[in-house]
């Protein structure tokens, strides 16, 4: 435990249940406070697939978890239950293929606040980040995945509202619990920043062209808006939008095994495009 303690004029704080008169006012005391301890720094998570560290690295991120289940579907569906299962398909998938890494941010129903999520990549050292989610609107004919990166200027008003109600999974009683330190030269961040939106634009891209038809995407597939846990300026990074959960059909296509499957294919296909574009072999 910690203690603070404060030396106080007595004319300034009196403390209960003390009776002072005359000249014992003007006496100084001492008041501790005993304070709880600071919070750990949250464990790293576990790295599967080769045993290499020259392997590039992903860092899969399912959505919300703990107390914070985001979207609510058909049944009692929670987007953290979803999530959680698809990222758990992609990992699966990129240990089978044998060419990556692969984290999980979550591997159970926890909450994480979002600067730990990406925290969890840059302590990794991570090459690459993938955060999954699953949309919902008001209109419950809305259907389709979306593809965003960063953006400190949304496409349109629907993507500044999906990146609102996101980021508020790291705000509880108004108040924002992650905050990103800075420290590093505001050029050289800079310049690390214009490399990390360019490479996770060229994963974004690579992402459509292996999916093709398999996953259906909305008719705009592709947007940016300022999601917080996209906000690493030296790991690149995307957010799926892997469908509608407030649409049933969209829903139920979403917990089918065989989309499950196409969604990890089509992901790890991405991936390994990706790393052959920017880590060419020697």
């Amino acid at each position: 435990m910690l203690t603070v303690i404060a030396i106080l004029a007595a004319h300034l704080i009196e403390p209960v249940g003390w009776q002072m008169t005359g000249r014992a006012r003007n006496r100084d005391y001492v008041v501790r406070f005993e304070l709880p301890p600071a919070e750990p720094e949250i464990g790293l998570p576990q790295i599967d697939g080769p045993d290499d560290a020259s392997r590039p690295l992903v860092v899969i991120d399912p959505g919300h978890g703990g107390h914070d289940p985001g979207a609510s579907g058909p049944g009692g569906l929670k987007e953290a239950r979803l999530t959680l299962t698809l990222a758990r398909a992609l990992r699966d998938e990129l240990v089978r293929r044998g060419r990556v890494r692969v984290a999980l941010t979550r591997d159970s129903d926890r909450y994480l606040v979002l600067a730990e999520r990406f925290g969890i990549a840059r302590r990794l050292n991570a090459d690459l980040f993938i955060s999954i989610h699953a949309d919902a609107a008001t209109d419950d004919s809305a259907r389709g995945a979306t593809i965003y990166t960063l953006g400190e200027q949304a496409t349109d008003a629907e993507a500044a509202r999906i990146a609102a109600r996101e980021n508020r999974a790291d705000t509880v009683n108004g108040v924002v619990l992650g905050e990103q330190p800075g420290g590093v030269a505001a050029i050289l961040l800079d310049l690390s920043r214009r490399t990390t939106a360019e490479r996770s634009d060229l994963f974004a891209g690579l992402i459509l062209r292996e999916a093709g038809t398999s996953l259906q995407f909305r008719r705009e597939p592709r947007k940016s808006a300022a999601f917080v846990v996209l906000k690493s300026p030296d790991v690149p990074s995307i957010l799926f939008e892997a469908g509608y959960i407030s649409n049933a059909e969209d829903a139920q296509r979403m917990l089918g095994p065989d989309v499950q499957a196409s969604f990890a294919r089509a992901f790890s296909r991405a991936t390994e495009a990706y790393f052959a574009r920017v880590r060419p072999p020697a």
